[in-house]
């Protein structure tokens, strides 16, 4: 076995990164001798790097699901983590990082609204917060240490299309904001790989009911547990060649190098992440807690069929689709993660417009007609956001407040919401949303997800 050294760094320490690029890091040691370990950076001013550090970056994680029908359950011991950098503490030894000539993958996760440009953000200052400038300014004391070489290749895994190309864009877009140079920027270009990726794995994280069953069944406590499904994919769009010395295909997991990612991306973000957003709003205002708990009511199961098979699915062309979507549902019914609904609510108004607008264009474009259970999601949103607006909503605050405060009309036609006024896909879009909202307060959300099957929208 290698000696191990500190080849990865992760933008971020949450429960995704842990299940997921520290067990592809893992399995890369133990499968294909990659001889990594991995310096994780503590994404917001308020995480977990003194918990990782206080446990030396040792932790367990628990796969527990089904695989072909049959229940599993994996722990996956992770000691591949060799510290956690908190940057708002200690900037400097964050960047000191990016002087390790033996790193050679960057991966993060900073949810949907981290890759963005912040046109504010000036140069020279003493730390930033923005993912990427700081990426950015990690990126140039590379070079300026390092002058030539010292390649890497980047991996973000937010949940954003060509994901790898708008990161990109934003460290071009620094470079040339704080005049970094010519030369720093060609660099760029020859040095490091952005790659849009997808990654499919569903994490719901520590197991608060049962970590003390969990830990004693361990022999030792462990504050960091992290439970996940089995299922693991992650689809990676580069040249195959500019990725060899990285062992990804190597580690035993599916993890797929591929030209053109878009089929898998469509098929995971319609499909599997459409189907959560159009139910899990709706299921939170029937009362239920998780994802499992949801789909043990026959209304909501039907629901989702439904929309899945009769909406979704025929709204765009690949194989193997109804095969994913049995998967999927295989995969909502896991008794396992306690994947709960308000943790999948986060900014669902961008969740919705990337996941399910998509599908309703589509089916407009395909029959003439709009999609009556995917138009009744939109309704689910709208009255889930009026409801909770002062309490369980999670999203940026001037979104949440404009749902709350106006009509059903005005919010289907504001395009800063969605990118474009969504009332003019069709004359019967928002009608057939303003009576959705109407049902649900009329019903109540259960009894208007059953209607809205019975063909009553």
């Amino acid at each position: 076995m290698k000696k191990r050294t500190e080849k990865v760094l992760c933008f971020g320490e949450g429960n995704f990164l842990r299940a997921f690029c520290a067990v592809a890091v893992q399995r890369m040691n133990e499968n294909a001798d990659f001889g990594g370990n991995i310096v994780m950076l503590q994404g917001l001013e308020t995480g977990r790097a003194t918990a990782i550090n206080a446990q030396g970056g040792k932790y367990t994680v628990v796969e527990r699901g089904f695989e072909g029908g049959k229940p599993v359950e994996r722990f996956v011991h992770i000691d591949c983590v060799s510290r956690c950098v908190d940057p708002y503490a200690d900037y400097a030894e964050f960047l000191k990082i990016a002087e390790n000539p033996a790193l050679e993958l960057i991966v993060s996760n900073t949810t949907e609204f981290g890759i963005a440009f912040d046109g504010s953000e000036p140069a020279g200052k003493a730390m930033y917060k923005n993912y990427p400038a700081k990426l950015t300014d990690f990126l140039f004391h590379r070079w300026k240490h390092f002058g030539t070489g010292a390649g890497l290749a980047v991996l973000p895994c937010e949940l954003i299309e060509n994901n790898g190309k708008k990161l990109k864009e934003c460290v071009l877009k620094y470079a040339e904001l704080w005049n970094l140079g010519e030369d720093f920027v060609r660099w760029l270009e020859e040095n490091v790989t952005f790659a849009d990726t997808l990654v499919d794995r569903i994490v719901s994280g520590y197991p608060k009911a049962e970590a003390g069953e969990i830990c004693a069944r361990l022999g030792y406590t462990d504050a960091l547990l992290d439970v996940c499904e089995p299922f693991f994919l992650w689809v990676i769009e580069a040249d195959a060649a500019k990725l060899a010395h990285i062992p990804l295909q190597k580690s035993g997991l599916e993890i797929v190098v591929t030209r053109d990612l878009c089929p898998y991306r469509t098929r995971k973000v319609r499909i599997l992440n459409g189907a959560h957003t159009m139910s899990v709003l709706l299921g939170h205002l029937a009362g239920y807690v998780t994802v499992e708990q949801m789909l043990g009511d026959e209304v909501f199961c039907r629901y989702l069929e439904k929309g899945i098979a009769e909406e979704i699915i025929p709204s765009f062309e690949g194989e193997g689709l109804s095969a994913y979507a049995a998967s999927v549902f295989e995969r909502f019914r896991n008794p396992f993660l306690n994947h709960k609904l308000l943790d999948i609510s986060l900014n669902s108004v961008s969740k919705w417009k990337t996941r399910v607008q998509c599908s309703v264009k589509d089916d407009i474009s395909r029959t003439g007609n709009c999609p009556p259970l995917l138009c009744f999601s939109l309704a689910g949103l709208i009255a889930f956001y009026k409801q909770g607006a002062d309490s369980f909503v999670r999203d940026d605050a001037a979104s949440v407040r404009f749902i709350a405060e106006n009509s059903v009309a005005a919010i289907v036609k504001n395009a800063a919401l969605w990118g474009e006024d969504l009332s003019l896909l069709h004359p019967a879009l928002c009608p057939l949303v303003e009576k959705g909202v109407a049902l649900i307060a009329e019903k109540g959300p259960r009894a208007a997800v059953e209607a809205v099957c019975n063909g009553t929208l």
